[in-house]
């Protein structure tokens, strides 16, 4: 197991921690820990594009808004074709 050492932590948030970890029953090593895990997990798995810009948006969205309908793209020109006279 890996050890890590946190240096200069303001005594408040060293305090904040006791406390949280007190209202666990575990250790402040553990209250740590748990909060690390608990971070690092909810980064590891990303939101879709969609779902962030939706709440992203929330407050100033309107839930009457439709979005265009969808027109086919035109064809690519094909380069390999003689040019017309």
């Amino acid at each position: 197991m890996a050890a890590l050492t946190i240096r200069n932590m303001d005594e408040s948030t060293k305090q904040s921690l006791r406390v949280r970890a007190a209202q666990h029953g575990v250790s402040m090593e553990e209250e740590a820990r748990r909060i690390l895990r608990d971070a690092l997990g909810r980064a590891s798995q990303p939101q879709p594009l969609g779902e962030r810009l939706k709440q992203r948006f929330a407050e100033v969205s309107n839930v009457d808004f439709q979005l265009p309908a969808r027109q086919m793209p035109r064809s690519p020109p094909d380069w390999d074709e003689a040019p017309a006279k």
